[in-house]
């Protein structure tokens, strides 16, 4: 089978799909810092109660400190998208102009990002004098750039991805890196399992503070929850905080998918896409070769892969100890922790949520979870036969 080459792709923009993995690599270790925050021995925050006349009071009492390598990193990953960007429509200009630009010019090469027409098309006059032939009104390059604005999204142009990507690196190059903080994303009763994330009451898209009350229950009477914690960003100039990982990858999925495929070859995205991330510690002889043979598993994808593995594995060990049979905690924990993270996420997979405890799951939960001490069980008799020899 042919490896696709990406022939879509002129010469000139190969180093783009660099700068895209280096933004893919930067997220990744973000995503590695905040593994280990929010996996942290005793929480990303604590919690005590309180009483306040009847009721017991939930208040924060402790808020562990971010890194601050989270905000440098993402202050680099947004500027490198930004690069993507830029680098793309540079190399364009160049080639179309047939050699380099004089310096009047090159300084007016520019991705803009208008919120309406009427300022792009003072962008687009503003070239007209001392700006490159591609960049004057009615180019090709001009009705590419031009479909990539903000304005576009007729709803909330603010919340376009260019729009906030131009945003947050505005925002670390001239006033300070990237803004974030651990907030609540959701809360909810164990005994009350939602059916999905969409059923939880929303809660307020703000930091957690120590001194917050984030429950209220009568005296004496204790309810099991589940938090949610995350990390957050703020979005600069609002009071928005959506979620730190979602956001590097709403707007870089958007970079690589949408925005530069279209500036390079204008019309609808070409296949095959470009993949979130190569090898680009070491030379290539085919750089295409090297890009077709690269992944298209994002950060975030990653990254929830992890924490999901982490939170899935007790739960797993504490499922199998429960029943007749199982061998030692000890063995357990050993098993599970041979596994790959898919492998973990694939097993919880088989037990299936019951939100009524309907007999007929209840059954076949029992069974899955039967046949996965017998899987633990085998480990353990592999494991003491190789210590035996």
């Amino acid at each position: 089978m042919t490896r696709p080459t990406h022939d879509w792709i002129p010469e000139r923009h190969l180093g783009v799909a660099a700068t895209l993995s280096h933004a893919d690599d930067l997220i990744g270790q973000i995503g590695d810092l905040l593994f280990d925050y929010q996996t942290q021995v005793g929480g990303a925050f604590t919690l005590r109660e309180f009483p306040a006349g009847p009721v017991s009071r939930t208040e924060v009492v402790h808020v562990a400190p971010i890194p601050r390598k989270v905000s440098l990193l993402v202050a680099d990953a947004f500027v490198a998208l930004r690069a993507a960007l830029e680098h793309a429509l540079f190399a364009e200009v160049e080639f179309l102009k047939g050699g380099q630009l004089d310096e009047r010019a090159a300084k007016l090469v520019e991705i803009p990002a208008s919120d309406s027409y009427k300022k792009f098309d003072e962008w687009v006059k503003k070239r007209a004098k001392n700006g490159p032939p591609s960049l004057r009104a009615g180019s090709e390059l001009v009705r590419r750039i031009e479909a990539l604005q903000p304005f576009q999204r007729l709803n909330e142009p603010h919340s376009h991805p260019l729009a906030r990507l131009t945003l947050h690196t505005n925002h670390a190059k001239h006033r300070t890196p990237a803004i974030t903080a651990v907030r609540l994303a959701a809360m909810y009763r164990d005994d009350q399992l939602p059916r999905s994330i969409r059923d939880l009451p929303t809660r307020p898209e703000e930091p957690l503070r120590i001194g917050d009350v984030i429950a209220e229950t009568p005296l004496g009477i204790k309810v099991p929850v589940t938090l949610v914690p995350v990390v957050g960003i703020n979005r600069p100039g609002t009071d928005r905080w959506p979620v730190l990982m979602t956001e590097l990858d709403e707007i870089s999925s958007w970079v690589r998918t949408q925005a530069v495929p279209r500036l390079i070859a204008g019309g609808d995205p070409p296949e095959p896409a470009l993949p979130t991330r190569y090898e680009i510690s070491v030379g290539h002889e085919d750089e295409r070769a090297a890009i077709a043979a690269g992944s298209m598993i994002s950060a975030l994808q990653r990254h929830k892969l992890r924490l999901g593995a982490a939170t899935s594995r007790p739960g797993l060990v504490d499922l199998i100890g429960q029943i007749d049979g199982s061998p030692s905690v000890a063995d357990i924990t050993a098993w599970a922790e041979q596994l790959t993270d898919e492998e973990v996420l694939e097993r919880m997979s088989r037990l299936r949520v019951t939100f009524t405890y309907e007999p007929e799951t209840l059954l076949r939960n029992a069974e899955v979870v039967a046949g996965l001490r017998d899987e633990v069980l085998g480990f353990s008799c592999d494991d003491d036969s190789a210590e035996a020899r």
